[in-house]
């Protein structure tokens, strides 16, 4: 039995066990997605802000592109979110200074947004349109979510950034548990603490792969074969990258984004919670340090308060306001086709782990 067989493999029906991320905000396309699927591996749709129109367009798409495996990743909302008038004023007052340098006429304001109906609404699609994976994060959905999906057959990925939470994702019907460390670019599966969750992956993958009986995911810093050989022997059954197929060609990220992690270091990468008001990791600029010390809003509500910064940052090719979320491995990115990548990955895998 050669590195890529094993029982996440069989019980996905993919060739290698090796997954590219699900990574919100447009970057994983249709195209990058079936291109994973079909070079062998597990493409997956950061679904957490899409509505449910866009995701079922992108899941037809992505079945006229491939007869292959896929999986849909959502965010389970916190619904207990709030703040107060004058916190949402003086974050209103802080970023229009902002606004006003990037042309942006308007005063900005939060929008109002109900993220109970929207999840709600996605789950419909993915319930709908049968789709084979569906992972979540920021949280644990209900157990008659988890139910439904069982019966339909979809395998279900739950994110875990310390053992607890692996534990408590097996213990609530998870199928696989991605076990994600600290070096992972953009926001992280955290349940509670944030600070409960900043675990390195040579700590944390073992630790999972002990503390349950699911096949283990690593995520967070892999980036290469070496990467993936490392977490194997690390316990880890399938290997989750993000950062480096950003810089793919299919990939979604906006021409300046992905220079910027062209040509970004390791050191450059900072946790903050600038942009979003959740802990996520990304290359540091002048918002994210402007902004250390603000009195942030909670996510999601500070993730929409800055999102028309950061669209017209993006429409501007201004890096300086825009969330350019990367993991700490940022070095080895290149520029490269899915198709390319993939047999990177595998021909470096197989050479390390058969010797050959």
């Amino acid at each position: 039995m050669g590195w890529n067989r094993n029982r996440l493999t069989e019980k996905l029906d993919i060739q290698y066990p090796v997954f590219q991320a699900p990574m919100a905000g447009g970057m994983t396309t249709p195209r990058l997605i079936s291109e994973v699927s079909n070079s062998g591996g597990l493409g997956n749709m950061g679904a957490g802000y899409m509505n449910s129109d866009e995701i079922r367009e992108d899941i037809r798409k992505i079945r006229s592109l491939t007869d292959k495996p896929f999986g849909v990743n959502l965010f389970v909302p916190n619904l207990g979110v709030s703040a107060q008038n004058e916190e949402i004023s003086r974050m209103e007052e802080v970023l229009t200074q902002y606004s006003s340098e990037l042309g942006i006429k308007e005063k900005l304001l939060l929008p109002k947004k109900d993220y109970g109906t929207l999840y709600e609404k996605q789950l419909e699609v993915v319930f709908e349109e049968s789709v084979p994976v569906c992972s979540f994060t920021f949280g644990i959905p209900d157990s008659n979510v988890i139910r439904e999906l069982n019966k339909q057959g979809t395998i279900i990925i739950g994110t875990a950034t310390n053992v607890n939470e692996a534990v408590e994702w097996e213990d609530a019907g998870a199928d696989l548990i991605v076990a994600q460390g600290s070096e992972a670019g953009g926001h992280r599966g955290t349940l509670h603490k944030e600070e409960s969750g900043l675990i390195g992956s040579m700590a944390l993958i073992p630790q999972v792969a002990d503390a349950v009986s699911k096949p283990v995911v690593a995520a967070g810093g892999i980036m290469d074969a070496r990467g993936i050989a490392a977490a194997m022997m690390l316990g880890a059954a399938g290997f989750q990258l993000g950062t480096v197929f950003l810089t793919c060609r299919e990939s979604g990220a906006n021409p300046i984004y992905k220079n910027a992690i062209l040509n970004a270091t390791e050191e450059q990468t900072v946790l903050t919670k600038a942009f979003s008001g959740k802990l996520a990791r990304g290359i540091s600029n002048r918002f994210t340090e402007e902004m250390e010390g603000q009195q942030l809003l909670p996510y999601p509500l500070q993730n929409d308060m800055t999102a028309s910064l950061r669209k017209q940052a993006a429409k501007l090719e201004h890096p300086e306001f825009m969330s350019l979320w990367a993991g700490q491995g940022v070095r080895m990115a290149e520029e490269i086709t899915v198709k390319e990548l993939m047999l990177k990955l595998v021909k470096g895998t197989e050479a390390l782990i058969d010797g050959k």
